[in-house]
């Protein structure tokens, strides 16, 4: 079932965070989970999904992270929410096994999640990173740096 999760939305943060921050750099979990306040045993765990999904890139080493495994333009909020939603599904256990319920109701159901989804792969990280320009917020490398001696 397709819902606007807690799961989902950070899932959500977190890609568009690393699309907005990460050039030309990998991004790192632990700044992600300062800048956008995402509990870190969430966030590994949609990570590495989002790695196996073909959505994000690991990188090893010191100054390793996460990149988008493809351009912005290519990655859409629907190829974020079906990973997540995937997750969801194999933790949830209330699928109908009665007949009306598959034979009737489940079908209304996935064609109501697929028009969802559809909306939602017209929206790529390439439209979010533009309106968090246009909306002047700034990317980790412009945050003001202090120099007090």
């Amino acid at each position: 079932m397709l819902r606007m999760s807690r799961k989902i939305v950070l899932a959500l943060e977190a890609v568009l965070d690393i699309a907005y921050n990460g050039r030309p750099h990998p991004v790192q979990s632990k700044d992600i989970t300062e800048r956008q306040g995402i509990p870190q045993r969430y966030l590994e765990q949609v990570l590495q999904q989002l790695v196996r999904a073909g959505v994000l890139k690991g990188v090893r080493g010191p100054r390793g992270g996460y990149t988008l495994a493809r351009e912005r333009r290519r990655i859409t909020l629907g190829d974020v929410l079906r990973v997540v939603n995937q997750m969801e599904n194999e933790e949830d256990s209330t699928v109908s096994r009665a007949q009306l319920g598959e034979q009737i109701i489940s079908p209304i159901w996935d064609e109501m999640q697929d028009d969802i989804l559809k909306h939602y792969d017209a929206i790529t990280m390439e439209d979010l990173c533009r309106d968090a320009e246009a909306k002047s917020i700034k990317r980790a490398d412009e945050e003001s740096v202090s120099f007090t001696i």
